[in-house]
Formats: C-alpha cells, structure tokens, sequence
C-alpha cells in the first residue's frame, strides 16, 4: 500500500521538489522512492526492509553533502516510531541538529512532546493546533492524513493528553491501512486502559484482536 508523497516530512519538511521543469536530479527520486519504502515497511512491521531501504535514501541524500537534508529524512524515520508509540530519542536527528532549519528543530521537538507555542508557527500546518489548547479528538480527526493522525495520536499519549477518543481514532486509521505495528502498540494501549478500570471482558476482547493481529513467531 503506497503512501502519499505528501506525508513524508510533513509538507515543510519534504525530499523532493513538486515541479517537474527542471527535472527532479536522480539521488533525489531515489532517495524519495526509498523513503516511502522504508516507513511503509516500518509501518507493517518488516524491519528488516525498513532498514535497507532507509539506508538507501540515506546513501543518496548524503551524497549531496547536505546535512539539513539528512536532517529531515532522520525526522521521518522518526515519526515513524511516534506513530508506533516508540518512544526513543530520535538519535539519527541528533547528531545532525546543529545543521537541521528552525522548522525541522521544532518537528524533532514536537515529537519528543516538547514543543513550545513559539514553536507552534515552524510546524506543518496540521499539526500547529495540537501545541495549543485545541481539543485533541477534534484535531486529529480533522487531519486526512492517516500517518499525520497517527503521529499526532502518538505526541499527544507521549505528552499525557491522549483522550480514549484520540486513541481509538489511532486504532481505527491504523487498522484501516493495514499497519500491524502501529496497530498492535494501540491496541495495547486500549487493553492496559481496559485493564485499570476493571473492564475485564473488553480487556479479554482486545487480547483476542491483538493475537489476531501479531505475527506468528517464526515471522518476528
């Protein structure tokens, strides 16, 4: 299943040029080509691919010498585990922060949950509510993006304001798009919820969805 070209990076924070007068350069197609191939790899759980191909675009923007693009690659890669409720540094940005833009700084600390209101303005646009006092179902259901939902949904329990709405939508957009890992880290959410409030039967129901969902042994 394709993602859009538009979710990588966020709109400001994109490999490729839309024009095609001139040309887009070869590394930078490849480099696009390999990106879309390695979140969606993440995304339904083959890390193994996701890794070669991540590895590949990386090869080809860093053959251009410019860091700050390196820089937001490593944000899409990271946006990735915020979607899947991996919640790490995001090493890769590290390093290359010092040569990142103001607009990639503030996504690297919008996912980290961080972000600040004057940070609000350098985000992608879909995401600007969710650093001020918007109400989080209505934000992230107003968001048509299913990877733009789910990194959202991941700030917002990063940050402890993930509302049961927030985090069914999660579970519903993953669901939809067949991405097991995101959807086996929401569906666990749900389940420990379950579990506190003393829902045991609906705890026992979500169980059942996630051994539906895992993969079988020989396949992790």
């Amino acid at each position: 299943m394709k993602l859009k070209t538009s979710l990588f990076l966020a709109g400001t924070i994109a490999l490729a040029a839309c024009s095609s007068k001139p040309p887009a350069p070869e590394w930078q197609m490849n480099a696009k080509t390999s990106a879309e191939r390695a979140a969606e790899a993440w995304l339904v759980g083959d890390a193994r691919i996701e890794a070669l191909e991540f590895g590949r675009a990386r090869r080809e923007i860093a053959s251009t010498g410019r860091a700050d693009l390196l820089a937001r690659a490593e944000l899409l890669r990271c946006a990735t585990r915020v979607a899947s409720l991996v919640f790490e540094p995001c090493a890769g940005f590290d390093a290359l922060a010092q040569d990142a833009a103001p607009a990639e700084q503030a996504y690297a600390r919008y996912l980290q949950g961080t972000a600040t209101p004057a940070d609000a303005a350098l985000l992608p646009q879909v995401h600007r509510a969710l650093v001020g006092n918007a109400a989080p179902d209505a934000a992230v259901a107003a968001m048509d993006d299913p990877l733009s939902q789910l990194v959202a949904a991941g700030v917002l329990l990063r940050s402890g304001r993930a509302t049961p709405g927030v985090i069914t939508k999660a579970v519903d957009t993953a669901s939809a798009r067949g991405w097991r890992r995101p959807l086996l880290a929401w569906l666990g959410v749900q389940r420990e919820r379950a579990k506190a409030a003393g829902a045991s039967d609906e705890a026992a129901r979500l169980q059942r969805r996630i051994d539906l969902v895992a993969p079988p042994p020989a396949a992790r």
